[in-house]
């Protein structure tokens, strides 16, 4: 019983989490001003909670449910998953946080409704790596459903 709990959990946890890290990286993309690309990132920040508290659920549940049955850790399909995502995970602080920091600072600092050029170059370079890392997830989401080894 506390199995299948857990699997609705994982399965829950990958709809509040995975879902809406879909859509972060085209909230910022229709904004024409720097009004409308600070109330973008704004709204990135509320949905990335959503992602982080789905995205931890995700990863104790499905670690808990490898406790319970050991074999998943024999399971090809099962340790790729986990690979996958730990290292979707890192892409975070390694990658996407040294962009969108000073990025975001920009935004806060700059005056004027024109967004800088150079914001778009590296709003694109952010959104590459986003890009990447959701296909991580659709490779992870694949993976979980089809087990193919």
């Amino acid at each position: 019983m506390f199995y299948k709990i857990l699997v609705f959990i994982h399965i829950f946890s990958a709809i509040l989490g995975m879902g809406p890290g879909f859509v972060l990286s085209l909230i910022g993309k229709s904004a024409k001003t720097i009004t409308e690309l600070r109330h973008a990132y704004k709204i990135k920040n509320r949905v990335h909670i959503f992602v982080m508290i789905g995205g931890t659920a995700l990863l104790v549940s499905g670690l808990l449910m490898g406790a319970i049955n050991t074999s998943l850790f024999r399971m090809g399909w099962y340790n790729v998953s986990l690979f996958l995502f730990l290292l979707a995970l890192a892409i975070g602080p390694i990658v996407l946080s040294p962009i969108s920091k000073p990025l975001k600072a920009k935004i806060e600092a700059h005056e004027g409704e024109e967004i800088p050029e150079e914001y778009i170059r590296e709003g694109k370079r952010l959104v590459f790596y986003e890009n990447i890392e959701s296909f991580i997830f659709l490779v992870i989401i694949a993976l979980m459903i089809l087990k193919p080894f």
